[in-house]
């Protein structure tokens, strides 16, 4: 993995929600909040769902999706294509006391799915300094300036 792929991977790892963009079967977009439940960073991202949701039948029809993370001064925006994957045995790996607030019936459950998303390319952005403090002093510094802030922004290609 290089270090444009390995700082996506970093930034999703510590950030753990996404919004899911896709298409509606109206053709909108929406968005919506899902825990990622694993980030191999060849570019697989996991999510579980519930099989009989708008989402899943939405992403049957058009399997295209955007993930954004946001968290501790660093974005990801991760564009991709989603699949919907019965794997009993995997749900297993990934289930937690998180999921069952959310779902129910644990892995298990034949309506209970994982939904993977094979990344195409993300763009993230990572300000300086790992403390908000440090972060507000580096834009209030490149304010007085007059200069653009500090940080990373990189396009990364899967």
């Amino acid at each position: 993995m290089d270090e444009p792929q390995q700082k996506v991977a970093d930034i999703i790892n510590s950030t753990t929600i996404a919004m899911m963009t896709h298409v509606t079967s109206d053709g909108r977009l929406t968005a919506h909040p899902m825990a990622t439940q694993d980030a191999d960073f060849t570019g697989t991202v996991l999510f579980i769902a519930e099989r009989d949701s708008d989402k899943v039948r939405d992403l049957e029809s058009d399997p295209r999706v955007n993930l954004a993370y946001s968290g501790n001064g660093s974005w990801v925006s991760l564009a991709g294509t989603a699949s919907i994957v019965d794997d009993e045995a995997r749900l297993r790996d990934l289930w937690s006391t998180f999921t069952d607030a959310w779902l129910t019936g644990g892995p298990e459950n034949p309506n209970n799915i994982l939904i993977e998303v094979q990344a195409d390319s993300a763009e993230y952005w990572d300000a300086p300094g790992s403390s908000k403090t440090v972060r507000l002093a580096n834009l209030v510094t490149s304010a007085v300036k007059g200069e653009r802030a500090e940080g990373d922004n990189d396009v990364v290609d899967f």
